[in-house]
């Protein structure tokens, strides 16, 4: 049993200590985007801070705890903030939210984010369904002891992007009239934004939006054999191609403009999943 391992079963038995809930899709909220979690039909919540050795998030705007319950029948945990490589984690306690979300018996991981645009078509506030991600130019999270409980040493990436699980997000966005982009999304390790040089490379590997999180989940998810769906919120124009310099409060502020409509469409989704 690797130390990863025994850290993970410890941060489960605290959680057990709290509530035994057994979701059924896990769900990770991006910056601003952590109202969702108020509109759940809640059980129960576990702050990060009384889960032993559990990392905690400094972002502002990252609440920092679970949050367990329902949408329409479908029984969800809402990890409301992330931890991020940025903020000076390991990618094994970056990695760790979502490998114990597994544990708790999730089988699907619904990923939000919020990103720049690098395809010049997107517009600040615009939602991206994510087709595929480029994780080349972030340190692959699975480096090291592999943990062989819960995957297998190389795991296959051809399709980490559910396609049954985005047609019926594109179904769900339809149905309520929500426009809907698809592209590829990639990962670097932030906290800086990107130079005008790097989002032309980007583009040039076929890069549609770039964020600070997100591809590393989606791969420890992929390699615990969870299924995986994940949506982008467009809150900027990426450097070079926004006339104006890039913030996180620029950020925080799209995120919030555009919440309403993107919390509809991320339940409405999950609702979507539990049905036939």
């Amino acid at each position: 049993m690797t130390k990863a391992y025994e850290k993970l079963q410890k941060c489960l038995a605290c959680v057990r200590e709290k509530t035994d809930f057994v979701p059924q899709v896990a769900l990770i909220l991006g910056s601003g985007l952590g109202a969702l979690a108020d509109e759940i039909d809640a059980v129960a919540t576990v702050d990060y801070a009384d889960i032993e050795g559990f990392p905690v998030s400094t972002v502002p705007g990252h609440r920092g705890r679970f949050v367990f319950g329902s949408f329409g029948g479908v029984k969800v945990v809402i990890m409301q903030g992330r931890v991020h490589f940025y903020e000076g984690y390991s990618a094994e306690d970056v990695l760790l939210p979502t490998r114990l979300m597994a544990m708790l018996g999730a089988k699907i991981l619904f990923l939000t984010n919020a990103a720049g645009g690098v395809n010049k078509n997107f517009r600040a506030g615009d939602f991206m369904l994510i087709t595929d991600h480029i994780m080349s130019l972030f340190p692959n999270p699975l480096i090291g002891a592999n943990v062989d409980e819960l995957g297998p040493r190389f795991p296959d990436m051809s399709e980490v992007y559910d396609a049954q699980l985005r047609s019926k997000i594109i179904k769900t966005a339809q149905k309520y009239d929500i426009p809907l982009q698809q592209g590829v999304y990639c990962q670097l390790t932030g906290p800086t934004f990107e130079t005008p040089a790097e989002v032309r490379m980007l583009a040039a590997l076929g890069a549609d939006a770039v964020g600070m999180s997100t591809a590393c989940e989606a791969a420890a998810a992929k390699h615990a054999g969870l299924r995986v769906c994940g949506i982008s919120c467009i809150t900027n124009q990426a450097a070079g191609i926004s006339p104006t310099p890039l913030s996180h409060e620029e950020v925080f502020e799209t995120a919030n403009r555009v919440a309403p409509l993107f919390r509809q469409l991320v339940r409405e989704s999950i609702i979507s999943f539990g049905e036939a």
